[in-house]
């Protein structure tokens, strides 16, 4: 009885696009494979990508896969916002590799980073509002 109303009201609401959909239009694949591996504020994070990828080689070689593939990920995403295509499959490709899991960003590192760069010089702004590119 309530929930008929509810599905109702939801079906009414229109569903308001993130920036990240507007940009993708209406490219899902694209989409879908940035979504999780997309950092909301990189400039906050404080070590770089490669410093990154010093931590993941390290921790792989010592055999702790888990905490290689956290490493991997934080570097691959800082190279998609330094917009390095190369290290990001570089990246995400050895967190597979170890783990297993499956990353949507390989099946085209190039496309997806074009658009996480648009993306990101588009809507992060220094203080002075310019576009950080």
């Amino acid at each position: 009885m309530f929930s008929k109303k509810k599905d109702e009201k939801n079906a009414l609401k229109p569903h308001l696009l993130t920036e990240l959909e507007q940009l993708c239009e209406n490219d899902k694949e694209t989409y879908e494979a940035l979504l999780p591996v997309m950092f909301l504020e990189p400039r906050k994070i404080e070590t770089t990508a490669k410093q990154a990828a010093d931590n993941a080689k390290r921790l792989e070689k010592d055999k702790d896969f888990v905490r290689a593939r956290m490493w991997y990920e934080v570097a691959g995403g800082l190279s998609l916002y330094e917009g390095n295509a190369k290290k990001v499959a570089e990246y995400y490709g050895s967190a597979e590799e170890i783990t297993g899991a499956k990353y949507l960003i390989l099946k085209n590192p190039e496309k997806t980073t074009a658009k996480a760069r648009e993306f990101y010089s588009k809507y992060l702004t220094d203080a002075a509002g310019a576009a950080r590119t």
